[in-house]
Parts: C-alpha cells; structure tokens; sequence
C-alpha cells in the first residue's frame, strides 16, 4: 500500500530538559523502535560516525530507515563534467537546484551510485544489512513533475523550463516495512519518480519526513554540517535548543539557506504524526544517538 503524504521497537525512556520522551511498540513480545534519519550531503559530514551509530542502534534492535544527500559530491562532479551545478531563488526566497535532464543524469549516477553504493559497503562492513535504492525503485517516492521553475534574477522574476523536479505526495510504505520485516536497512535517496513513470529531483530533507509520517516514525532526525538551527549563523554558539511546532513558520524566516526546508520537513513531519524531530550534528561522534538524547534542535 502507498502511503500518502506502527512499526514496533525498543523502549526508549529520554529527557530533553524537562521533557520526558517515551516510545513504545512491541513485536512478537520483543520490543524494538523505529526512527527515520536524513544525513546531509554538504561538506564537513562524518560517513562513518553515521555509519557507526546506525550499526550500533540497529544490533541493539532499533529499527532505521537512513536518507542521504550528496550535495557536495554532485557540485564537484557536475563541475568536472563540464556542467555545474545552477542555483535559483524563487519569489519567496527559497533556494533550490534547477535540474535539467543532464544534471538529473549525473544526480543518478552520484546519488544512486557512488555515494548510494558507498554508504551500503560502509554498512555491511559493520554488519548491517543495508539495501541501497532511490525513491524512483519500486516507485517508493512519487510525486508530480514539475516542469518549470520560477527565478528571480537581476530583481526580474524569469521562468525557466526543462525542469525535473517535485514534491513527493505518496511514499510505498509496503516496501519499506517488507524490508524492515526480513532484517534490511533501507537506505533512500532521490531521485523520485513522477506519476507519469519520469525521474523527478525533491528535496532531501522533505522526502525524508514524508517517508517518517508514512512509517509514523518515532523520532526524525535530520543531520547536517551544522549542530542545529543557528539565531545567527554561523554562530554555533546561537543554537536555538527547542522549537515548538506551533512557531515553525516564524522559525522558517530565521533560518538560512538548506536550514529553511529541513524547518519545513520537521514541520511538516510533526504534523503527520512523528512523535519528534531533532535538527543535529552530523558531524561529531555517534551523531543519531546524541540527537535522540537531545543535542541540537529538538521540535515536538
């Protein structure tokens, strides 16, 4: 069943300052749990600390869907090519990638293959079996194709055609879970695919939370090169340490450039279901663990 836009696990009993932070399903008597982490693509991110972690929570029985980017990897390649990458701002003030069919080819082949293929061997080395795949296999990610792009260039709002990208609306839960039930990792990247069977590029960070509301995750954790949101970047020390649900638009004008969509997704994902959202480091020792305890910015 595709799920549009209740596994079990371990006990989880955490605090975040004065909040108490209590999962708890069961499977067959034993108890295990279910988070969904994106690790960003951008420079400075630590793989294997990543890698680490997730082994060490999935032996002890936690269950983990893992998202990844390779943002930084791309721009270099796409560069080398001979076909950089191009930024556009729309109206509103959100920055995204405009992606013709031949920077869509070298996505596919860094996002699905390199990095994709690289993280699986990471995994398996530490004994986990982890499955790589795109949001375009087994339609796990869907969405509608955007053609156009609106951009803002020289103060004149242009349009620009060609485009492949989307938003996913629909996420293949049954996949997931068949996965989960016979002892993978699944591990997700983009592209996604379009209703009409055309690879599409969506954001991370989005897709992420979507696949967290379609699993009713327990926790989603989006990590990047940064410890969370920053009040004035790139001020680590400014580090907003709780959102409220409630105030994530207002949050959204704070936040700079990739930080204003993952805001959006851990909104976006709250309000689906999720029992929290935690915007952490990926760049420090046991990364997942340390966002589960509470470092970064916690959301609920």
């Amino acid at each position: 069943m595709n799920a549009p836009v209740s596994a079990s696990w371990a006990f989880i009993h955490e605090r975040v300052g004065q909040r108490s932070y209590n999962v708890s399903h069961s499977d067959g008597g034993r108890q295990m749990s279910l988070i969904v982490a994106k690790v960003g693509g951008a420079s400075g991110v630590d793989l294997d600390a990543v890698c680490d972690d997730v082994a060490e929570l999935w032996g002890a029985g936690t269950q983990v869907v893992l998202v990844h980017g390779a943002s930084a990897e791309t721009n270099d390649i796409a560069t080398r090519l001979g076909h950089p990458p191009r930024f556009v701002t729309s109206p509103s003030g959100h920055v995204s990638r405009y992606t013709d069919r031949e920077t869509l080819e070298i996505f596919e082949m860094v996002y699905c293959g390199k990095v994709n293929k690289g993280l699986v061997e990471r995994l398996q080395r530490r004994g986990v079996n982890a499955l790589g795949l795109s949001g375009l296999d087994g339609r796990l990610l869907e969405g509608k194709h955007k053609r156009s792009v609106r951009s803002v260039e020289d103060g004149k709002v242009m349009v620009l055609h060609g485009d492949h990208t989307g938003t996913v609306e629909r996420v293949n839960e049954s996949l997931l879970r068949l996965l989960l039930g016979n002892g993978y990792l699944p591990l997700v990247t983009v592209p996604a695919v379009s209703f009409e069977g055309v690879a599409i590029n969506v954001d991370g960070d989005r897709a992420a939370a979507a696949i967290a509301v379609a699993l009713q995750a327990d926790a989603l954790l989006l990590l990047s090169n940064v410890p969370g949101l920053l009040r004035d970047f790139p001020d680590e020390t400014s580090l907003v340490k709780e959102l409220p649900a409630v105030r994530a638009e207002e949050y959204v004008a704070l936040a700079g450039g990739r930080m204003k969509r993952k805001v959006m997704g851990a909104a976006q994902a709250l309000e689906g279901g999720v029992g929290r959202v935690v915007l952490g480091d990926a760049r420090v020792a046991r990364p997942l663990t340390s966002a589960l305890q509470g470092a970064g910015t916690v959301m609920s």
